[in-house]
């Protein structure tokens, strides 16, 4: 049983010991340290609240909308939801923060609450710390009775969200809706039954779902890996469907599969969208420091510019307002386009990819070969309780001290060619995470295997 208090929200494994797990004392302080951060910083009362459909997802709602109206907080509460829903409700209604109560592609035993500035975007580093700093420090200060809060249902916002992206150029709806798709989509039994869906069916497309009920009793291990996807690759080539489409609990994950049933590639989601993107209209792109290349290679072969952030959509995101993207996101299957929000939407990215398909008017498979190939091998490995990550990190960055470097986000090291090797420490966990790409996935496997070798020598000799 785990709870994880960090700068981005709090989650965990629902139930056990409040402090050891996530419970309702500590979904309570948690919720009251947000509500109080939003109040100083902003003056609102109000604030935006979603979920996705985890079983525990009503209950915990019920005490974060308690909580909030004991604080004195007014809650617009869109219920079923999808993460980008909520950040493009939270500008919209005026408020001064959101809650989206999921916890991402994690398994049914989690909930989490996840906390978005007044632009719909999700905190900062500093704003997190804050958070964190107020649920220790006897400052948070509750309603008398005569300000306590309300909270009002509001419907619609799915469908809002839809047609703003129905609405955008870069959507060629009409030439989608043209083709005439099949679609096979699994919904892992969560809110992509509620989105995902609607918008293929407004885009003409013929849907058949997979686990489309709400009951957040997930069919698999609902992060969308093609470990996870076999039932959806076997639909797609028994329907005789043109693509599957997978997405995580909260929708802001997009993966993809072929119309023979191979994967499409999660790092080739953000690859394939920006280059539609770019032949629209040239910018800058940004994907992080564990992305794959291929983003690089083809932002350049339209002769724009591409920049890596540090790992975490908050830091994409800045990086993206820096250089003034036009798109970007993480090799996770996140999309962020700015014309629409700042946030990772697996509803736009899927618009997106489907309009650059009926443009080309090839298969998914056919468009998937035109990308540069690129193999990355993701690996961890555990420390010792005792043994400190970064120092691990900075003796394996003294020992390729003649290979180029990059500090940003823990240690990216670069090799031959178009090779890499980044490692970077768990905020949470006393691991490393080894990442590792090249043209070879035999090349990018002993990468990582050379510098998991390579951790394990110094771990011995401590």
């Amino acid at each position: 049983m785990t709870l994880i208090k960090s700068i981005s929200g709090t989650r965990g494994t629902v139930g056990g010991r409040p402090g050891n797990n996530l419970t309702a004392q500590d979904l309570a302080e948690a919720t009251a340290a947000f509500a109080q951060w939003v109040k100083n910083t902003t003056g609102s009362k109000t604030i935006v609240l979603g979920r996705d459909a985890r079983i525990s997802g009503p209950l915990v709602s019920q005490v974060v909308t308690g909580t909030l109206g004991l604080m004195g907080m007014d809650v617009v509460d869109l219920g079923l939801s999808t993460t980008p829903t909520v950040e493009m409700a939270v500008p919209r209604e005026g408020a001064g923060g959101g809650i989206i109560l999921t916890a991402s592609h994690n398994p049914k035993q989690w909930n989490a609450l996840k906390f978005l500035n007044a632009k719909g975007e999700f905190i900062s580093a500093e704003d997190g710390a804050e958070i964190l700093r107020l649920v220790s420090s006897g400052e948070v200060e509750y309603a008398s009775v005569d300000d306590l809060g309300r909270s009002v249902a509001k419907e619609g916002y799915i469908e809002y969200h839809i047609e703003q992206i129905l609405g955008l150029s870069l959507v060629k709806a009409d030439l989608v809706r043209a083709k005439q798709y099949r679609v096979v989509v699994d919904c892992v039994n969560s809110t992509g039954a509620i989105s995902i869906v609607p918008l293929l069916q407004k885009l003409g497309c013929e849907v058949i779902v997979l686990h489309g009920d709400l009951s957040g009793r997930f069919a698999h291990n609902p992060e969308p890996l093609p470990e996870h996807l076999s039932e959806l690759s076997r639909a797609v080539v028994f329907h005789k469907a043109h693509i599957g489409v997978a997405v995580d609990p909260d929708v802001d994950r997009l993966a993809l599969v072929c119309e023979d049933g191979e994967m499409f590639g999660e790092e080739y989601t953000l690859v394939a969208v920006a280059d539609y993107v770019l032949r629209q209209h040239k910018g800058n792109t940004v994907s992080n420091l564990s992305s794959s290349v291929a983003l690089r290679k083809v932002t350049e072969s339209h002769g724009c510019g591409y920049s890596a952030a540090a790992v975490g959509e908050v830091n994409v995101v800045v990086e993206m307002k820096r250089t003034d993207a036009v798109i970007g996101g993480e090799g996770n299957g996140g999309i962020i386009l700015p014309e629409l929000h700042y946030g990772r939407d697996a509803l736009v990215g899927l618009a997106i990819f489907l309009s650059h398909l009926a443009e080309l008017g090839n298969p998914v498979s056919v468009l998937r070969r035109q990308y540069p190939n690129f193999f990355i091998s993701k690996n961890k490995i555990t420390l010792p309780e005792n043994l400190d990550p970064g120092q691990i990190i900075g003796k394996i960055k003294e020992k390729y001290a003649r290979q180029p470097q990059n500090t940003v986000d823990g240690l990216k090291l670069f090799f031959d060619g178009d090779d890499w090797i980044h490692l970077r420490q768990s905020n949470t966990e006393p691991i490393i995470r080894i990442y590792a790409e090249s043209t070879s996935a035999v090349t990018a496997e002993n990468l990582a295997e050379k510098i998991k070798r390579d951790i394990s020598e110094i771990i011995r000799g401590n």
